[in-house]
């Protein structure tokens, strides 16, 4: 699944067609999912922008390959994203190696 990056909207035919499910599907996971809010043109039609795209990748990645539930897709969207700590022998090896840079240039 790649998202054109010439396009900032896209209407709900070209969302399915990249994400590769049917119109109905994202109709419904509107429903069941409140982070996914599509705005609407004047004419009513859904317009997605590329962080809703992104949210519908991770739902899908979620219902179909991780098998959650749709109250656990609900409850893994609402959690913080973690962020992997930097392993503690790396981050101190780079802070030496750096502060023995800054001696090098002091002497």
């Amino acid at each position: 699944m790649e998202i054109p990056d010439n396009k900032r909207f896209f209407r709900i035919g070209e969302v399915s067609r990249i994400i590769g499910v049917r119109p109905y599907v994202l109709r419904y996971w509107e429903t069941e999912f409140p982070t996914l809010r599509p705005k609407r043109a004047d004419s009513r039609q859904r317009i997605y922008k590329k962080e809703d795209i992104e949210t519908i990748i991770e739902i899908k990645k979620l219902l179909y390959e991780e098998k959650l539930t749709i109250e656990g897709v609900r409850r893994r969207l609402k959690a913080p994203k973690k962020v992997s700590p930097i392993p503690p022998d790396n981050f101190l090896k780079e802070v030496k190696e750096e502060l023995e840079q800054i001696l090098k240039m002091l002497e």
